[in-house]
């Protein structure tokens, strides 16, 4: 029998298993190498795995959906630059379970938004968007300032984060508890914020 592409074509399920076998090959190329690059498995200079307060705020921001409408991954072209700051390295978000990027931006990047705003700034931002940038479409989370913190629930997530890698202490994860009473979402959410992209400075 003549081994033809036609002949491939024909056999559906023969194409399928080659398909299968061509894009995996082809995946485990481009994927497998990203796990030994130091570039992308190691921290840059200064990170830290998510404080209490942070991680709590990650959470909130993943749970509240502004992924949906805020990137945080600054790419390395001069109109992204000038306006966000330095482009995104893989080493800032080695202990970022999901990891935020991506391109969807109906809102600005929020790559290099720490520090950008003070802390009162960004409640008023929350409560109602519209009172510091007035054509604003983003919604009001005035429920975030009423919420408090369960301390309780910090425990089983930085012992999950430690079993994948993070290197979270017995102590650090003892002590959470305690630097979570009486706190607010949105000063969790806000911590989160003010952090990100603070360990590369903009270029001048």
């Amino acid at each position: 029998m003549k081994f033809s592409h036609e002949w491939i074509e024909k056999n559906p399920w023969l194409l399928i298993a080659l398909v299968t076998v061509v894009v995996s090959v082809g995946g485990l190329v481009e994927i497998v190498p990203l796990f030994f690059q130091k570039t992308t498995t190691e921290p840059v200079a200064g990170l830290k795995p998510y404080s209490p307060l942070r991680l709590a705020g990650r959470d909130i921001y993943v749970r509240e959906g502004c992924y949906n409408c805020h990137s945080q991954m600054v790419r390395p072209f001069r109109a992204e630059t000038e306006r966000y700051g330095h482009y995104s390295v893989a080493g800032e978000f080695v202990y970022d379970r999901p990891f935020q990027w991506g391109s969807k931006r109906t809102g600005p990047d929020l790559a290099r938004v720490g520090g950008r705003y003070s802390d009162e700034w960004h409640r008023t931002h929350l409560n109602n968007p519209r009172d510091v940038v007035p054509e604003s479409n983003m919604p009001n989370y005035p429920w975030l300032a009423k919420t408090k913190l369960d301390p309780a629930e910090i425990v089983p997530k930085m012992r999950a984060l430690k079993r994948l890698g993070d290197p979270y202490t017995e102590e650090e994860i003892k002590a959470a508890p305690a630097t979570l009473v009486d706190k607010t979402e949105e000063d969790a959410l806000i911590a989160y914020l003010q952090g990100m992209g603070t360990l590369i400075k903009t270029r001048n």
